[in-house]
């Protein structure tokens, strides 16, 4: 039996973990292995009243000082690794190798953090380059927006807190943290790590709840900044409920990745394997639909199944293991439906289908009809669509159909398709010669249409963060004033 771990909240700048709480029941072990007590009004209403006393306290704090708590935290994370995979196995039914992979992930994005908050800088505009502004200086600097609102998912919950969490604080400001109810434990962990790095607690709190804490949160007029990464309807409530503020949405998608002619059949197919089905598949950029161009359409099909048949399925937490637990039995149930619905419609299920609880068999679906909802919808489990194309301008369309439109893959060595797919897909990143799923946490990401609004990655965030404030001094000239 393991321990439950307790996932208090932290409300200007005390601990709560006395109150009403609710229990996760792992998705794996299917028993209770964290407990979150839930904020209440009054927590919530003391918790936006704190963030405006403490916004000015850590807006004081010198980039130096900021960058140098995130990068001790960087080492913290490296050293507890193995603690927060652990965490995360039990919490979300991630395998281990997968839990190790995102905790390597928060390091960088916190050392990333720390280094861009060593670059906040300003600029001396060139007033005088026009008549009216001869005879003065302007110049600028990048401040501190205000009271940020994380909202985290649950799929990668340490990771996309680091984003948010160490972004916001980079840029000099303070944040309240809304973690998703099935991971409170590991978004807890992650926020004590933090401040035993050296955050200063008026630098964060964390509010564990649903919904209803968050569209509170959202719609406060002391919150100048919404970060959400979640499911479309959510985002859209979230935009809602929040107004006139600045708001930054992830909000997912049904990754395309093409696999063209002249593509290392054998090496497409085992990337796509291995990133179509990590985290069961629950990654807005996991592959779903893999385009194949006819000639190479059952090679690449045999090649999947065969891959996707020798993955380790089972306890997320045996390191062998490449496939755990979805978040629950409903996500499962959910894809074993679709699967049916596309098999009844005259797909090949070459592999899977089928799941034992909330562990759902890696799924190939081969030729399903492009109206199927494993092709038009966010699938977000463990399931790949094979679909064949002819012509490449063809397939383009054919990925541009979607709603979404986050990241795309293309297994190619023609430099003319790439800049074309780069020109012509309607996402907001193109990987080559790798699938849709890849991401380095330094680059800009995010998505176009239905995928949301803004850019993930701290030097992106940062300036969504900040707000560029003007100095005009005036009679006062660093140029010729002739």
């Amino acid at each position: 039996m393991n321990a439950i771990h307790e996932a208090a909240c932290l409300v200007a700048g005390e601990w709560v973990p006395e109150g009403p709480s609710t229990d996760r029941i792992g998705p794996y072990l299917r028993q209770p292995v964290s407990r979150a007590r839930t904020a209440q009004l009054h927590d919530i209403t003391a918790a936006l009243a704190y963030a405006g006393q403490a916004a000015k306290a850590v807006a004081r704090l010198a980039p130096a000082t900021r960058a140098d708590i995130l990068e001790r935290a960087a080492a913290a994370v490296t050293e507890r690794g193995a603690e927060f995979a652990r965490l995360l196995a039990l919490e979300l039914g991630k395998p281990l190798k997968d839990g190790r992979g995102e905790m390597l992930r928060v390091a960088d994005t916190l050392s990333v953090a720390a280094a861009e908050a060593r670059m906040i800088g300003g600029e001396v505009l060139p007033v005088a380059g026009w008549g009216r502004g001869i005879g003065n200086t302007a110049l600028t600097q990048r401040t501190p927006a205000g009271p940020v609102l994380a909202i985290t998912p649950f799929n990668a919950p340490a990771n996309l807190l680091a984003h948010k969490l160490a972004a916001s604080f980079a840029a000099g400001n303070t944040t309240i943290v809304k973690p998703p109810p099935q991971a409170p434990a590991t978004s807890t962990a992650l926020v004590e790590l933090l401040l035993d790095a050296g955050m200063p607690v008026e630098g964060v709190q964390i509010l564990h709840g649903g919904g209803d804490v968050g569209a509170r949160l959202c719609a406060a007029p002391e919150i100048a900044v919404v970060s959400f990464t979640g499911g479309i309807t959510a985002g859209h409530a979230v935009a809602h409920a929040a107004g006139p503020k600045r708001v930054m949405l992830e909000l997912g998608g049904n990754a395309a990745t093409i696999v063209c002619e002249d593509a290392d059949i054998a090496e497409a197919a085992r990337v796509c394997a291995r990133t179509g089905y990590s985290n069961s598949g629950q990654s807005c950029i996991s592959v779903q639909r893999v385009y194949v161009h006819r000639s190479r359409f059952d090679e690449f099909a045999d090649a999947l199944t065969a891959e996707v048949k020798a993955l380790i399925v089972g306890d997320p937490m045996d390191p062998a293991t490449d496939v755990g637990s979805m978040v629950d039995d409903d996500a499962a149930e959910r894809v074993v439906r679709w699967t049916a619905e596309a098999a009844r419609a005259g797909a090949a299920v070459t592999t899977g289908g089928s799941r034992s609880g909330s562990v759902m068999a890696p799924t190939v679906v081969v030729a399903p009809p492009r109206d199927a909802k494993v092709v038009r919808e966010e699938v977000f489990g463990a399931l790949v669509a094979v679909l064949p194309y002819d012509g490449f301008d063809e397939v383009i369309e054919e990925c541009n159909r979607s709603t979404y439109g986050l990241q795309a893959g293309l297994f190619t060595h023609d430099v003319r398709r790439i800049v074309t797919a780069w020109r012509e897909l309607e996402v907001g990143g193109l990987v080559v010669n790798g699938s849709s799923n890849f991401r380095l946490d330094h680059v800009p990401f995010g998505g176009v249409k239905d995928s949301g609004i803004g850019r993930e990655s701290p030097r992106w965030m940062i300036e969504d963060f900040t707000v560029t404030k003007t100095l005009m001094l005036k009679g006062l000239t660093i140029w010729g004033d002739q």
